[in-house]
């Protein structure tokens, strides 16, 4: 099996080249009202798709580039701001949080203890 597999992908592709280059008579659309088909017509399709959405990706970075530069400051305010807030919150919780926070350094302190006695039992070994 392992020895076909590579033949089969090679087949696999060797089958979408040749439908990518040979069958271009499916394609239309309309410019103007008239229909453009066959190879000419998929060929200026995929210029044009390709085109628009080439389009799209420089305007979309030009955009993000702006958007960067404009709200840089109002971010930076906005992250310092939240970071406030959330020491805040925090500050105001901590009191609540006592009765749960010793049960778990009880638990801490008897797992240390514990795991310092078998250290201890192992070197006296």
């Amino acid at each position: 099996m392992k020895k076909i597999v590579p033949y089969l992908v090679l087949f696999l592709c060797a089958l979408l080249l040749w439908d990518l280059l040979f069958t271009f008579g499916d394609a239309t659309f309309h410019i103007d009202g008239e229909e453009v088909g066959g190879p000419l017509g998929a060929a200026l399709g995929i210029l044009f798709a390709g085109g628009g959405t080439l389009i799209g990706l420089f305007v979309a970075l030009v955009v993000g580039a702006v958007l960067a530069v404009v709200f840089a400051g109002v971010g930076i305010v906005v992250i310092g701001a939240l970071a406030i807030a959330g020491l805040a919150v925090a500050a105001a919780i901590v009191p609540f949080l006592l009765p749960l926070l010793l049960p778990l350094a009880l638990i801490w302190y008897l797992v240390s203890r514990a795991r310092r006695n078998r250290a201890v039992e192992k070197v006296a070994v």
